[in-house]
């Protein structure tokens, strides 16, 4: 397997519902405040964000690649995937951003859980699976889940005791369907030592995906179709244009703008038929899931009161025969009792 080159910026993108801490954990990973973030259940992060850091400590490396070299670490957030209430547009326009931003592809995404805001198990399986839907089902080879709320775990508590006493079997199954992949965060942590040993731990993940996958970033034939090349092309290498006065360089601005809204527009409208037809899927799936969920349950109880119906039956011919031979039991008392008078 290719060792990945060391110098190649890692996109990681961070997922999760409102509240559970993705702007926090950004900032967690950059060690600075970067994204607008506070103790709230309303959403924090209003558009997709992108911010880049460069991880080193020491003059140490802190994802050891080589030592002695820059990482550079691309974050970007993107919000109401797991947000039931937010417009379809706006996931659509949101999604499209991502897209944009994301021009060598995506290396990890942050699953961002709260184990004390839980997630629905509907909201859970239908982010996921529009996750997979959209983006193609290998998506999740490369995410990771992050919990936080390491915080309220009681002393001494560790996630596995929390697995194995308070998770929710919608958690694990998402655990699993992300190869276990998973870390603890406590974004309040004041102790620097200690903020950065768990970012450490978090960008070991990251690592691990990426090598994982060969140090290739996700990039799913959607991605291509989405991005177009020219336009992007155009975008991305037009900084590089030399210009010579303050007006040509306002007039690069504008092109510049207008290539990028139109290169956008395009984009959501591509991303907002995909995202109607993954809806779709989407919703034949939950409804298949719920049918067969209904299914089972309709069988289970007629199975109960056919196991109940049986145990009445049984009863009723217990008590009947009981009867029969009280009653005979009678009959013979009342016939010897006769036969004694008759004498």
């Amino acid at each position: 397997m290719a060792s990945p080159s060391s110098d190649v910026a890692k996109t990681i993108v961070l997922i999760g519902k409102i509240g559970n801490g993705k702007s926090a954990t950004g900032n967690s990973v950059l060690r600075r405040k970067a994204f607008k973030s506070m103790s709230s259940s309303t959403r924090v992060t209003n558009t997709c964000e992108m911010h880049t850091t460069t991880l080193l400590e020491n003059g140490q490396n802190l994802v050891v690649i080589s030592v002695n070299t820059c990482d550079l670490m691309n974050q970007m957030q993107l919000p109401g995937l797991f947000d039931c209430s937010a417009e379809p547009q706006f996931i659509g326009k949101e999604i499209a951003k991502c897209i944009n931003l994301t021009k060598d592809g995506i290396h990890a995404i942050l699953l961002v859980a709260s184990i004390k805001t839980r997630i629905s198990k509907e909201d859970e399986e239908a982010g996921v699976l529009m996750l997979r839907s959209f983006f193609g089902p290998k998506i999740t080879d490369y995410m990771i889940v992050v919990f936080t709320g390491g915080d309220d775990l009681e002393d001494d508590d560790t996630l596995d005791d929390y697995f194995g006493r308070n998770c929710p079997q919608h958690y694990k199954e998402t655990l699993r369907v992300c190869g276990n992949r998973h870390v603890l965060f406590n974004n309040k942590i004041k102790d620097e030592p200690q903020n950065f040993e768990q970012g450490k731990q978090l960008l070991a993940l990251v690592q691990a995906v990426v090598n994982k996958n060969g140090g290739e970033p996700y990039m799913s034939p959607r991605f291509v179709e989405l991005k177009g090349g020219a336009t992007s092309e155009f975008f991305y290498d037009a900084p590089a244009v030399k210009v010579n006065s303050e007006e040509e360089k306002f007039k690069l601005k504008e092109e510049l703008h207008k290539s990028y809204e139109e290169q956008l527009k395009r984009i959501t409208e591509t991303v907002n038929l995909k995202l109607k037809e993954s809806s779709d899927k989407l919703a034949q799936q939950i409804a298949e899931q719920v049918n067969a969920r209904l299914k089972a349950e309709i069988m289970t109880l007629s199975a109960q009161v056919k196991s109940n119906d049986e145990m009445y039956k049984m009863r009723l011919e217990l008590l009947e025969t009981a009867h029969r031979k009280e009653n005979e039991k009678q009959r013979q008392q009342r016939h010897q009792i006769v036969s004694i008078y008759m004498l």
